[in-house]
């Protein structure tokens, strides 16, 4: 995608299709952006079970619909862009993700080779989580797979709603400088928290 699209608040969704690989459970995931957004008619009719069926996959996960919060995204041009449709909706085959486990609990670490460089710009608000050791997980998107009414706007006071493990903490803030997650060249470590929304490790 190019440099400079502004993506911020745009609507997407995501099919995993997971098999078991050799080190464990593995997702093949498939994103609607940039070719749609997620047509509501048609996402709401999606049966994961016959997607699963379908493509020889142990399960098929529906994580959506979502919202990036980045403001652009990057990704090797030169990749050949493996397309597929579920349902009469159009995805690209966009990262392979090595699952903690067929159902991911909340706040456990995925790892995602999506070969992708996100960038926040300055002057637009990030929320993030804080762990125990310091490290800084930054909200790359927001759901309403598990709250259909969740806006951009309630994301300032998510932390009161959150179960957050000990030692975890959430804060927003407003950047002043652009912040940039780049996993070009290695793999993303992403967890999610109680209501679906995903975070990118910042190193």
């Amino acid at each position: 995608m190019p440099a400079g699209s502004d993506v911020f608040g745009k609507r997407y969704g995501e099919v995993l299709l997971v098999r078991m690989g050799d080190s464990g459970p593995e997702a093949t995931v498939y994103n609607t952006f940039p070719l749609n957004d997620c047509p509501a008619e048609l996402w709401d009719a999606l049966d994961a079970q016959a997607l699963a069926e379908e493509n020889g996959a142990a399960a098929a996960l529906l994580n959506g619909p979502r919202y990036w919060l980045m403001s652009s995204i990057e990704k090797d041009a030169g990749e050949v862009q493996e397309t597929a449709s579920f349902g009469g909706i159009d995805m690209i085959r966009q990262a392979t993700v090595k699952l903690s486990s067929m159902n991911p609990a909340p706040y456990s670490v995925n790892v995602v080779d999506r070969r992708a460089r996100f960038t926040f710009d300055a002057g637009r608000p990030v929320f993030e989580l804080l762990d125990p050791d310091g490290r800084r997980w930054v909200m790359q998107t927001w759901s309403q797979t598990v709250d259909k009414s969740l806006t951009l706007e309630d994301l300032h006071g998510l932390g009161s709603r959150l179960s957050l493990p000990d030692g975890w903490r959430f804060q927003t803030r407003t950047l002043d400088t652009p912040l940039v997650i780049d996993t070009t060249a290695r793999d993303a470590h992403v967890l999610g928290d109680d209501f679906a929304n995903s975070y990118s490790l910042q190193d």
